[in-house]
């Protein structure tokens, strides 16, 4: 299948760029759309959609949500799978992606690591068969991340509540008092380079459970939005996530 990657030329493209390169589920990079594209590029490489090549499989989009409503239109369009690998989209854009979805197959998910889309569904079965078990969730990540607690460590405890529904979070533990059964800790750790670590912790006054996920590097990133666009080509239109592609 052949690819259209949107930031071609930033940080997340580039691994990309690497992956297909490498020969990473046969998967072709045919072009690119980078606004900021200078001099030689890889692959043939647009300053926008109004100029991007049309004879593609699917788009994989690693810029910036600001090009959410170009992005879909370009891809409604032409009738063109679209997977989105940005974050941070407003309530307006969030609303174009799920008309377009009406239209094209469009996958959208806040962590494209196949091993994190694995750790949530387990978390959330090792939740629904010991229910009751006290569970807390450790994530670590680099000193320079501005949230706390992550995303991911926020999807991880949204997943269980699905099977918990009177669970609730608490971020971090202070002051006097026990712990509540019903609660879902979540505990952030900031420093040095790391990439990302979650933990799950599960556990009764008989028993404990620890799922883990490590990432090593930011390359998975890219390897899980690979594998989705190779998910989503033969899908029909709607708004799929990492759930629907590993659902076990």
């Amino acid at each position: 299948m052949k690819i259209l990657l949107s930031g071609l030329c930033g940080h997340m493209g580039r691994e990309v760029v690497k992956l297909t390169e490498a020969g990473y589920r046969n998967i072709a990079l045919a072009a690119g759309v980078d606004a900021f594209a200078e001099g030689e590029t890889p692959v043939p490489c647009a300053k926008s959609f109004a100029e991007a090549d049309k004879n593609v499989d699917c788009v994989v989009d690693f810029s910036h949500h600001s090009m959410t409503h170009e992005l879909m239109d370009f891809a409604v369009k032409n009738g063109i799978p679209v997977v989105l690998a940005t974050t941070g989209q407003t309530a307006e854009e969030k609303e174009c992606i799920e008309a377009a979805s009406r239209k094209i197959p469009v996958f959208f998910a806040a962590n494209y690591s196949l091993g994190i889309a694995l750790l949530i569904e387990l978390a959330k079965k090792t939740a629904a068969v010991m229910p009751d078990a006290e569970i807390e969730i450790v994530e670590k990540h680099h000193d320079r991340k501005l949230d706390a607690p992550s995303g991911t460590a926020l999807a991880i405890a949204e997943a269980i509540k699905s099977v918990k529904p009177e669970a609730f979070t608490v971020c971090g533990r202070s002051g006097q008092g026990k712990r509540t059964r019903n609660e879902i800790g979540i505990h952030a750790i900031r420093m040095g380079n790391i990439v990302g670590e979650h933990e799950v912790i599960v556990g009764t006054q008989n028993q404990t459970i620890t799922l883990k996920h490590e990432a090593h590097s930011r390359a998975l990133f890219a390897e899980g939005a690979l594998a989705a666009a190779e998910w989503l080509c033969c899908k029909a239109a709607g708004l799929y996530d990492m759930a629907d592609m590993i659902r076990f």
